[in-house]
C-alpha cells in the first residue's frame, strides 16, 4: 500500500508473476480490502485459487517516524506483513514502503540470526560479464568494522546461491588499494577481513571505478556509501538510455543506425535497467524480506516476488549462521569495536 505507483501496480504485478512464474508459492496481499478488492475483480484475479488478501486498515507513509510507526499503526500494512512471516504463516515478505521502518521492523520482530548484529540489504547489480552482490544497500549507515565482516559473509552466501559462484570474490569498496588508504573503519574492515582467508575469499580494497569491471562479486560497504553507490547507478542508466534514444534521433542518418543495430540497444536496456532485479533481500535475520524501490513499477515488482519465490525455497540461514559463528571467533579480541 505504500509504494510510490500505488496498490493498482501491486497488483499488475501479482498478475504478471502468476501469468509468468510456474510453481509460484501463494501470494497474500495485504492492504485496505475496500481499496484491494475492485482492483482485483477488475485484473480476473478476485477468485485466483493462489491469491488471498489480508485486511490492514493503515498505511506506512515516508514522512513516518520509526518507533512512533512501530507503536501507533500496528494494524499497517507492511508490520501485518512482517507478523505473518514470524508467526509462519507466509515466507517471505515483499515491500516497496519506507526502507527505515521495514529494516527496524524485520528487526525487532523477526530478530538477527545469531551472531548477527544487523542485517544487510544486499541488491543485485549489472557489471561487466555479469553481476555483483552489493551489501549493505542501505539498511545500516552507521556500521562499524565487525557489521562489515558480517556484511562480506551474507554476501557470500546469497552470491553463492543467486548467482552461482562458489568461490565469490569478495572487494571492500574504499577511495585507494593501497594499504591504510581510507578511514578508520576500512582500515580495521581490511584487517579484520584478511584474517578471514579461506572463510571468504577476500580480494582485497576496491575503489569506485572496479565495481563495473570484472574484479569482484561481493562489494561490502557501509549502508550509507551503499544507498548512495545504487540511486546513482539507477540514475545513470536513466540517464544513459535517455541521452542514447534523443541523440539516435536527431537526423534521418541516425536513426537509420539506430533501426540497424536495434538488437544490440535492446540487449543493452535489459542489462542495465534497475527493474530486472527488482528487489534486494535484508538479509540476516529469521526470516525473508525483499525491500522493492518505492517507485518500483509492475514489472521490478513482479520480479521481486519471483525472487521472494526463490528464498523461500532456498534456506541460506544455517549456513550464514555457522560462517559468522566461525569469524566471531576468529576475531573475538576485536568483537568490542
Amino acid at each position: 500500500m505504500g509504494g510510490d505507483l500505488g496498490p493498482a501496480e501491486m497488483v499488475e504485478a501479482v498478475k504478471l508473476a502468476l501469468a509468468e512464474f510456474p510453481g509460484l508459492n501463494p501470494i497474500n496481499l495485504v492492504g485496505d480490502e475496500a481499496v484491494l478488492q475492485p482492483l482485483l475483480r477488475s485484473a480476473n484475479l478476485d477468485r485466483h485459487p493462489l491469491l488471498t488478501v489480508t485486511h490492514a486498515s493503515e498505511v506506512i507513509t515516508p514522512e513516518d517516524e520509526v518507533m512512533q510507526a512501530i507503536k501507533r499503526k500496528r494494524d499497517a500494512s507492511m508490520l501485518r506483513a512482517i507478523d505473518l512471516v514470524k508467526s509462519g504463516e507466509a515466507g517471505a515478505v515483499v515491500s516497496t514502503g519506507n526502507t527505515k521502518i521495514l529494516v527496524a521492523a524485520g528487526t525487532l520482530k523477526l530478530r538477527t540470526l545469531d551472531g548477527v548484529e544487523r542485517p544487510a540489504l544486499a541488491p543485485i547489480v549489472p557489471r561487466e560479464g555479469g553481476h555483483f552482490i552489493l551489501i549493505d544497500g542501505g539498511a545500516n549507515p552507521e556500521a562499524k568494522a565487525q557489521h562489515l565482516v558480517h556484511n562480506a559473509i551474507l554476501g557470500t552466501h546469497y552470491c553463492r546461491v543467486v548467482l552461482g559462484i562458489e568461490k565469490p570474490r569478495v572487494g571492500l569498496l574504499t577511495i585507494g588499494t593501497e594499504e591504510n588508504k581510507g578511514n578508520a573503519l576500512i582500515s580495521e574492515t581490511h584487517d579484520a577481513l584478511k584474517k578471514l582467508n579461506g572463510l571468504i575469499n577476500y580480494a582485497g580494497p576496491v575503489e569506485g571505478f572496479h565495481v563495473f569491471l570484472d574484479e569482484v562479486d561481493v562489494v561490502v560497504c557501509d549502508g550509507f556509501v551503499g544507498n548512495i553507490c545504487l540511486k546513482s547507478w539507477e540514475s545513470m542508466s536513466k540517464f544513459f538510455s535517455r541521452t542514447l534514444k534523443t541523440n539516435l534521433k536527431a537526423n534521418p542518418l541516425r536513426m537509420l543506425g539506430a533501426l540497424i543495430a536495434q538488437g544490440a540497444f535492446k540487449e543493452l536496456k535489459q542489462r542495465i535497467q534497475p527493474e530486472r532485479y527488482g528487489g534486494a533481500p535484508l538479509l540476516g535475520l529469521r526470516g525473508n524480506i525483499l525491500k522493492a524501490h518505492g517507485s518500483a513499477n509492475r514489472q521490478a515488482v513482479k520480479n521481486a516476488i519471483r525472487d521472494a519465490n526463490e528464498c523461500i525455497r532456498i534456506d541460506l540461514n544455517h549456513r550464514i549462521e555457522v560462517d559468522v559463528a566461525q569469524a566471531n571467533n576468529v576475531l573475538q579480541p576485536a568483537a568490542s569495536v
